[in-house]
């Protein structure tokens, strides 16, 4: 348990705040809307700690009007004594010093969110103004401001309009309280999304059981609030919301072991693929590391052994497989930890080595305790059985697998008449158009740039696999194609060192049907090659939906918004062509407006909360059609512009 006391001494100040608002994108990644709620997170991350330390067990966020946000919690309260160091409160180190914080060192937090000290410091930076109130046993108080210096015309950050002020009024309230406006000046929006918001505190509740998170919105007077006693095992429950679950509740384990907290449930269901999520100090893994690694060596493992002592596998048996034991698994491993270290494509794949033996041990040990439970016999025999059932179908799948995968022959066979291959060896450069239909297919193969830009068409909708066994998914003769063409193999063979293109680009027409596609295909590329994703391969290519003309002035529009922009820009006389399919476009067109690198718009698909996006496949792309209409009627909006994803030239 971290110390109690909690002072300015214990604040370590590593170096200044200078840099920050020069260079935005090295602290928080983008200056877009992922970075705007970065510095969000930042503040919500510091109020989290203290719930998962135990000092708090109430969060509030709020939105304002004005395009404020703030963050309350009840915890211990920002130091507000002086640094003996910097020779100012703790709270103005907090606020303007980069590194700075009480997470550098184990007695103040034993885990930390904010594992980099720099949250509150960057928050303030990239603000026009920050104001923080520290509640013990009277209201301390102080501001900040970001403003212009016309001596050097250049913006001083996160000033402080005065020192820190005790008011001297009572209280009984305990905490911090810091509300922030975005600058302008910094972002590319400043206009907080409220279902990303709500997602990530949703998430948080889940993950920190019993913390109650409030959150509302003065803009339309919209509230929520979030808290699961539950913890990790109503989130399995969440996730399992539109699939048949094999067994009761999801069967949930604790330990630590080597100063590792483990915190495990999981729940079998009657799903074809596995949906794990993982967190190290509340921080989503999307790419896994050495925690999930331990865990599934450890499940495996540990069935086997329970298979073995029930005699369900014989002697003359071979042990079932990881891959066998996933089948349908929901699982959420959550682990707590000091010193993490984050590796991959996008920073979210746990590095550290003894992270792996520690959650294998406390899975194994854990779990032999619930096998020795009689109420859970039924339980573990119905995981064993279908994980029986999931090695049948890997044997039979492995032919279709090698043929998927597989020689030069089959590869040409497979793709004969259909992939026109670029001439390119460096997959780096080279591109893959997969593209609705023939007719689009020949204007691409016409429009493209052969020496990098292949393209695939798809001559029929590819195989919903969200609703397929592996040997069926591997029948499909769409699906075979797009296997081979990448080269990669799928589910536990993908090789992403294989990948033939670095741009997986979706081309499909602007319509429902075009829409369906997409969906099917992003479903099968989550599901079966989820690291071609989060290696960031995966686009959606973005072609116009207008071309305004009057005589030999042609523009294009991707949307209503730049629809209106185009014609002021044409003028009078001008004329409209609507496309309603990528076929309508000859070739020049369609390399003009969708396939030339120069002038193309791209949305690059990202995961950016791995357990939502399983959670909304599900219900998008499953079997349980009363659980697509509802979230349908509460989603859907046919009148309001589309904010669902930034597109950008790539």
């Amino acid at each position: 348990m971290a110390k109690v006391s909690y002072k300015a001494e214990d604040i370590k100040i590593l170096e200044g705040l200078d840099a920050v608002r020069l260079r935005p994108g090295m602290y928080i990644g983008t200056t877009g809307v992922k970075g705007l709620h970065h510095i969000l997170w930042e503040i919500v991350d510091n109020a989290i700690d203290e719930a998962a330390n135990g000092y708090a067990n109430k969060i509030e966020v709020k939105l304002y009007k004005d395009g404020s946000a703030s963050v309350e919690d009840n915890g211990r309260g920002i130091p507000t004594d002086i640094h003996s160091k910097a020779g100012v409160s703790g709270v103005e180190v907090v606020f303007t010093q980069l590194h700075a914080g009480g997470k550098f060192d184990s007695d103040n937090y034993n885990f930390s969110g904010g594992l980099h000290g720099v949250g509150a410091s960057v928050t303030n930076a990239l603000s026009e103004w920050l104001k923080v109130e520290v509640y013990k046993n009277t209201v301390y108080q102080m501001e900040f401001s970001s403003y212009l210096d016309e001596e050097t015309g250049k913006v001083k950050s996160g000033v402080p309009k005065a020192p820190l002020k005790d008011t001297k009024v009572k209280t009984t309230k305990k905490g911090s309280f810091i509300r922030f406006l975005p600058d302008k000046r910094v972002f590319e929006t400043v206009e907080f999304s409220v279902e990303t918001i709500l997602k990530r505190l949703k998430e948080l509740a889940f993950l920190n059981k019993g913390l109650e998170i409030k959150f509302y919105d003065e803009n339309t007077d919209f509230s929520r609030t979030y808290k699961f006693d539950g913890g990790i095992v109503d989130f399995v429950k969440y996730l399992n919301e539109g699939k048949s679950s094999l067994y009761g509740d999801p069967l949930y384990f604790s330990a630590t072991r080597d100063n590792i907290a483990v915190e495990i449930a999981i729940q079998h269901t009657d799903a074809y693929t596995d949906s794990v999520c993982s967190y190290v100090n509340n921080i989503p893994t999307g790419e896994g590391g050495m925690h999930e690694t331990g865990f599934r060596s450890g499940l495996t493992r540990s069935l086997n052994d329970y298979a073995r002592e029930r005699n369900i596998l014989k002697e003359k048996d071979d042990n079932l497989l990881g891959d066998d034991f996933k089948e349908g698994l929901t699982a959420i491993i959550s682990i707590k930890m000091q010193n993490v270290q984050f590796e991959g494509q996008t920073k979210t794949k746990l590095g550290n080595p003894e992270a792996r033996p520690a959650v294998e041990g406390v899975t194994v040990s854990e779990l032999s305790l619930l096998m020795k439970n009689k109420k859970l016999v039924k339980v573990f025999d119905t995981i064993i059985n279908k994980a029986l059932g999931a090695a049948k179908v890997r044997l039979a799948a492995k032919k279709a697998k090698e043929i998927a995968r597989a020689s030069k022959s089959i590869e040409v066979q497979n793709l004969v008449g259909k992939l026109a291959a670029c001439s390119g060896r460096k997959a780096e450069l080279n591109e893959l158009f997969i593209v609705e239909g023939d007719s689009a297919g020949g204007s691409a193969k016409q429009a493209r740039m052969r020496q990098y830009q292949a393209i695939l068409p798809l001559r029929g909708k590819p195989l919903n696999v969200e609703k397929k066994k592996l040997d069926q998914i591997l029948q499909n003769e769409e699906i075979r194609t797009i296997i081979s063409a990448l080269g990669t193999g799928i589910g536990s063979d993908f090789e992403l060192d294989d990948l033939k293109y670095h741009k997986v680009i979706i081309l499909s027409d602007a319509d429902q049907d075009g829409a369906h596609i997409r969906a099917i295909l992003l479903t099968f590329f989550f599901r079966y090659m989820r690291e071609l994703i989060n290696a960031g391969h995966v686009y959606i290519g973005m072609p116009p939906l207008y071309k305004v003309h009057k005589g030999s002035v042609e523009e294009y529009a991707y949307d209503e918004k730049e629809l209106q922009e185009k014609i002021a820009k044409v003028g009078r006389g001008y004329s409209i062509q609507r496309y309603k399919g990528l076929g309508e476009m000859n070739p020049s067109q369609l390399w003009e407006t969708t396939m030339n690198p120069q002038s193309r718009s791209l949305m690059q698909v990202t995961i950016e909360d791995a357990a939502e996006a399983d959670k909304l496949i599900t219900v998008l792309m499953g079997d349980e059609v009363g659980e697509r209409k509802k979230y349908i009627f509460e989603h859907a909006n046919f009148n309001k512009e589309d904010k669902f994803a930034k597109i950008k030239k790539v």
